[in-house]
């Protein structure tokens, strides 16, 4: 080479790991990764929620789709959401709850900020994305995801802008050598920490109201800076990563087969946005808080057969909404194998990951709240513990959020208001 110098980035070899491919050869920790999936309408109880506590439970016909998964999965019932005095707002309050640990007034917005958000704010800073949040469904406002003060992170719905945002020309692909901050970029960040020095006197002209919603807005700002930051940065060499194929035209709906396929591409390109360590923390929605999935062939969307479809005497469910309860649990299901197919360090990173998946309702033909299902797939890198069914007994769903929250990180004691306040972890979780 004529006496130039070349430099070649490498993947993450073994070489570059400890003994054990637990951390890197530095000691440092491999990334965890927290996320959330949500399904809306619920479960039919008796179908879908073990019989035996602990390891090794039992499968019920609506878990059947996620049983290759069990020893990776655990399964929480008998998780209690307390309205606390307000109203029991129909496919909300359980949703709510379980995200902010306080009891909504309204069926718009979230009261409080959601943990998903707080855990982003822990882990999330050093990532191009503080957090990225989809949905399967023709729906933007479908999140549960947001700072509180009636907002929420809107959700992406078409997986080619997914990709393009993910893998467009902002993208810093860490398999390569040729990395060059991109001259636009360093102009933006010039401009973004320009508009941090106006914030202290501007905040002393207004009032109470108008300072919360400054703090909100230059927090995104802040958080842009982060990203801008990142992208002036050289990425580290990831074993996972892997860019993937632009995907095809698509069609965006509510019919199941549809969704079903949009959510394969979305949960596809979540995993490879993760492994290329674009972001630490997500959201998936796989559809609405009230499904409006439909089915080829029917008539009859998913929600209102809830309400309308009569018990058959014969097998004591309603057989056509367990149908899309049965599909809702195969997209997680799908979801969990796609994690677990990266390989990284000594595992998956599915290994290297949570992620907890709730609906917002119990039996939804009833709207009930007590008892919401939820599951918490992933060991966090050895924080948790895995393949077991937890019985709550009736204690808040918040012991949840609360304990997700310790294990990411985040400094807290107690969490939630009112009834649904805790301080008291789900300590069967912990490793």
């Amino acid at each position: 080479m004529n006496g130039a110098a070349v430099t070649v980035a490498l993947p993450a070899l073994d070489c570059f790991l400890n003994d054990s491919g637990t951390a890197w050869a530095s000691g440092a920790a491999l990334p965890v990764r927290f996320g959330t999936w949500f399904w809306g309408l619920g479960v039919t109880e008796d179908r879908w929620k073990p019989t035996k506590v602990g390891s090794n439970y039992d499968i019920g016909p609506e878990l059947k789709p996620v049983e290759a998964y069990k020893d990776r999965i655990s399964i929480l019932s008998g998780f209690d959401v307390q309205a606390d005095g307000k109203p029991a707002l129909p496919h909300f309050t359980g949703a709510i709850v379980a995200r902010t640990g306080t009891a909504p007034s309204a069926p718009t917005g979230l009261p409080a900020p959601s943990f998903d958000v707080l855990i982003a704010d822990q882990i999330g800073g050093s990532n191009r994305f503080r957090s990225l949040d989809v949905t399967s469904v023709k729906d933007p406002n479908n999140s549960i995801s947001g700072r509180g003060a009636g907002s929420l992170n809107p959700a992406e719905i078409s997986p080619a802008a997914v990709y393009a945002r993910l893998f467009g020309p902002e993208f810093a692909d860490p398999t390569k050598a040729d990395f060059k901050p991109d001259p636009m970029v360093m102009a933006r960040r010039s401009v973004l920490s320009a508009i941090g020095e106006e914030r202290k006197a501007l905040e002393q002209l207004v009032g109470v109201s108008d300072r919360e919603k400054l703090d909100q807005y230059f927090t995104a700002v802040r958080q842009a800076e982060q990203q801008v930051e990142i992208q002036l940065r050289k990425p580290d060499p990831l074993e996972a990563c892997r860019v993937p194929g632009q995907p095809g035209p698509e069609e965006i709906g509510n019919q199941i087969e549809v969704v079903m396929a949009n959510h394969k591409l979305m949960v596809e390109l979540m995993a490879m946005a993760v492994a290329c360590n674009q972001t630490r923390v997500f959201n998936v929605s796989f559809n609405q808080l009230q499904s409006a999935l439909t089915r080829l062939g029917k008539t009859t969307a998913h929600h209102q057969l809830t309400h309308e479809e009569e018990v058959d005497p014969d097998v004591g469910y309603q057989p056509g909404s367990t149908w899309f309860v049965e599909r809702c649990m195969e997209a997680f299901g799908q979801f969990i194998g796609v994690l677990a197919s990266f390989k990284e360090g000594d595992g998956t990173l599915l290994d290297h990951s949570i992620v907890l998946a709730h609906s917002e309702t119990n039996y939804a033909k009833f709207h009930t709240i007590d008892g919401l299902p939820m599951m918490i797939a992933g060991r966090g890198g050895g924080r948790i513990k895995s393949g077991l069914h937890i019985a709550g007994g009736g204690t808040p769903a918040t012991r949840v959020g609360l304990t997700l929250q310790q294990v990411m990180g985040v400094p807290v004691d107690a969490w939630g208001t009112g009834a649904n306040r805790t301080d008291k972890p789900v300590s069967e979780l912990l490793a």
